[in-house]
């Protein structure tokens, strides 16, 4: 009996210290856990469910429950997809009673709403339910009353209570679609947030004055009942045992609600197949028809066109001369790939475009003008002489006219019309890329003058020599092709080819330190127009920029990022071949005589920032670029920002976060750590991005000595200035649109008073950057740099 007793004692002494993060069972006061790399949890009783953090991405952690026995873990609520949660923060359930996720500095990102305090202690359920517990033993708050995105088995919703989708599959923030049991006991499914247009809603239960409850019971059923309990309406129909599956319902971030099941024994050596299955019809079955919403793009994103699939899974899609404005999102809308038709009657445009036909699809509503053609041909003709039709749509010999933006666009059997999409045949333009001069570059020839004297002729004639052998050398090495093994499925050019892309050289673009490029046109069925840059120096450091730009851009694809379509690596020539900007450099568009609209601006930051993003996060090899300027970002037909010049880039190794490497960019753009002797990192590109953040928000070059007031001499100083006086208006105060979205102005000066902190570490990375400018995550209060101590 002793014996027992001892190691009872003994167990009970040394359980602290085993402990560990993942724990079950009732928390009591002072529990907490960490937001770092151990995905530290706390359990329900059978360890079915967990709630704790999961990593987002670098650095940024989201407090949220999720299936611990599903191989992906798959979450079913959060609290903090609006405000991610940085490395270090904390949830912790306090000693006086409250629950609360802090930031590593204390400063609370989130607590249970409507506040709850006097807890005695939480508890994680095996229903996935996590509950505070008062002292009487009540429930004080609950995620089932407080749902995300999804419903489990044995969950109601009251009267009341909104159901929010996500942004997208791997975004937790707020999305545009929600479900509400109304007051009035209707289940709404709404396009919009803050619905207020009817048109907003696109699938009701019909059950108004009768609708009180959502119940999702234990045998799969999803349904409506009346205040007595009695089953009104079943949402989904199928019954699965919860004996033997895990059950979800969810919204999904494209507007359809879903229900899955999972084998509990998916795992083991029964066989099963594993993940999750649909079961039941979704709701709405058909979303592509469904939505037509008089304010707002539809099922999709604007330009865009919903197509239902095989799988009964809405996908939205470009119609031909427009792509995706975020690759990585196909909800995002669409843009057009070339110059829209010109409304300068001096220069009709007729015959530079023609009409992509497409069964079938149509985009309801927002008709400008109808017009009786009576035959498809008049109904093309029409769309062709107007510069303000895009789309024209042919049923019924009528032709219904569309301008940009199109909404509500559905491609579906039971559209009887045809769409006739309008596109530029040839989408040639004028514009220059780059702000080079047009006087071709003078080769300097040396000569050597020999003396005639008699006793010096043989001493320079063999100095001579040994020049000559000297340059030979040089340009034997400089002659051999560089070693590009890195850069396989690149097309490789010769230089005759390239000669008569571009006319023996003959339109310049721009210049360069190394080279000067060149418009060309390669041989293909429609006209391609490119940009030939010619490395013009032969050093060893321009074969250096040469390599490093292929091989770094030609291991990219992003739309954000110029495109190399290829090279010539033949004897000494060195020529890169790119996508034609034709719009020329972000320095010329932003500090030319006209100044950008706010919204453009608004665009290419975000532009700017997902390229980089890409760069440091989701590359092969990830590449710090060095040399973030406008100079070095172009802007193609369509005003779609995107990032070149790669010739100073550095690649990291997979496991590589940092370099070391001489002083590399443009002063002025250039962050701190270059000059310190330190090593560098990705920071150094956002460092940059936060001064060219600066000047897209005030239209204007960060250095400006020619200023009459002193301190707005130095633009970034001058805009932390404003910032800690309160008194941003100040900074855009002659640009009508931006003073009239001052809290989005707020919010960029903000993320850009982050982006050139002093300390590399204080700097989020791009994605995050991202995120903050987008609106999906708030902007925390910058920390005062000591850079500007001495102005506040």
């Amino acid at each position: 009996m002793a014996s027992v007793m001892l190691r009872i004692l003994l167990l009970l002494v040394t359980l602290p210290l085993s402990t560990k993060a993942q724990t079950n069972g009732n928390l009591t006061l002072g529990s907490l856990l960490t937001a770092d790399d151990r995905n530290s949890s706390w359990l329900s009783p059978s360890g079915e469910f967990a709630i704790g953090f999961r990593k987002m991405g670098q650095g940024a952690h989201l407090l949220a429950i999720w299936f611990e026995k599903v191989e992906d873990k798959t979450i079913v609520w959060s609290a903090n997809g609006n405000n991610l949660a940085p490395e270090g923060s904390k949830i912790q359930l306090t000693a006086n009673g409250r629950l609360v996720l802090a930031d590593p500095n204390g400063g609370e990102l989130w607590s249970p709403s409507p506040t709850v305090a006097g807890i005695a202690y939480a508890s994680m359920l095996d229903t996935g339910n996590f509950v505070l517990v008062g002292q009487n033993y009540v429930n004080l708050w609950e995620t089932f009353s407080q749902p995300t995105d999804t419903m489990l088995p044995t969950q109601q919703l009251d009267q009341g209570t909104k159901v929010n989708a996500r942004y997208s599959e791997m975004n937790y923030s707020t999305g545009r679609f929600h479900f509400k049991l109304g007051d009035d006991g209707n289940l709404a499914f709404y396009a919009t947030r803050d619905p207020w247009v009817a048109s907003d809603t696109y699938w009701v239960s019909n059950t108004k004055d009768s609708g009180f409850r959502l119940i999702f019971n234990q045998s799969g059923q999803v349904y409506l009942t009346t205040r007595n309990g009695t089953l009104l309406k079943l949402i989904t129909s199928d019954t699965v045992p919860t004996s033997e599956f895990y059950q979800r319902t969810i919204l999904e971030y494209d507007g359809v609600f879903r229900q899955y099941v999972y084998p509990k024994l998916a795992n083991s050596s029964s066989g099963r197949a594993m993940g999750w299955s649909m079961v039941s019809s979704p709701v709405p079955p058909n979303i592509c028809k469904s939505i037509s919403q008089t304010m707002g793009s539809g099922a999709c994103g604007f330009n865009n066109y919903c197509v239902l699939g095989d799988d009964q899974r809405p996908r939205c899609l470009c119609p031909p001369g427009y792509t995706l404005l975020d690759s990585t999102n196909e909800m995002s809308g669409c843009r057009q790939d070339f110059v829209p038709q010109s409304c300068d009657g001096s220069r009709p445009e007729t015959n530079q475009f023609a009409l992509h036909e497409m069964l079938h699809t149509n985009w309801p509503m927002y008709d400008y003008e109808r017009t009786a053609a009576q035959t498809e041909d008049r109904c093309r003709e029409v769309c062709l002489a107007d510069c303000f039709c895009a789309v024209v749509i042919f049923s019924g010999r009528t032709c219904w006219k569309k301008k940009l933006p199109l909404s509500n666009g559905r491609m579906d059997p039971s559209e009887i019309g045809k769409a006739l999409i309008k596109v530029r045949i040839n989408n040639s333009t004028s514009k220059s890329m780059g702000n080079g001069n047009k006087n071709s570059t003078l080769i300097i020839i040396g000569s050597v003058l020999l003396s005639s004297s008699v006793f010096v002729n043989l001493l320079l004639l063999l100095i001579t020599y040994l020049i000559y052998r000297s340059f030979r050398s040089r340009d034997s090495k400089l002659s051999r092709p560089v070693q590009i093994n890195q850069a396989t499925g690149m097309q490789t050019f010769t230089y005759q080819e390239l000669q008569e892309a571009t006319n023996q050289f003959k339109e310049e673009l721009g210049k360069g330190a190394f080279g000067t490029v060149y418009k060309g046109v390669l041989r293909s069925e429609y006209t391609n127009f490119v940009a030939v840059k010619l490395i013009a120096t032969r050093t060893g450091e321009s074969e250096k920029e040469f390599e490093r730009e292929v091989i770094a851009i030609g291991q990219t694809n992003h739309k954000n990022l110029v495109q190399l379509l290829g090279y010539c690596n033949e004897g000494q020539h060195r020529l890169l071949v790119y996508e034609l900007m034709s719009n020329g450099t972000l320095a010329d568009f932003l500090f030319g005589a006209s100044r950008p609209s706010w919204y453009r601006r608004i665009e290419i930051a975000c532009d700017v920032a997902r390229g980089l993003s890409y760069l440091h996060d989701d590359c092969t090899r990830h590449i710090i670029h060095c040399d973030i300027k406008p100079q070095n970002i172009l802007l193609d037909g369509s005003l779609t920002a995107k990032i070149s010049d790669f010739g100073l880039a550095k690649l990291l190794m997979a496991n590589q976060t940092r370099t070391t490497t001489g002083v590399k960019g443009t002063r002025g753009y250039l962050a701190p750590e270059w000059f310190r002797n330190m090593p560098i990192s990705t920071k150094v590109d956002v460092y940059s991005f936060g001064i060219l953040l600066v000047e897209l928000i005030c239209c204007r070059k960060n250095y400006k000595p020619e200023s009459e007031i002193e301190a707005q001499i130095l633009l970034v100083d001058w805009a932390y200035d404003c910032y800690h006086n309160g008194s941003i208006l100040k900074l855009v105060e002659s640009d009508d649109e931006a003073s009239s979205d001052i809290k989005r102005v707020g919010r960029f000066v903000m993320t850009a008073l982050w982006c050139i902190q002093e300390d590399p570490s204080l700097r989020p990375t791009m994605k995050k950057i991202t995120q903050m400018l987008e609106g999906a995550v708030e902007v925390p209060v910058p920390p005062v740099s000591s850079s500007f101590i001495s102005s506040v």
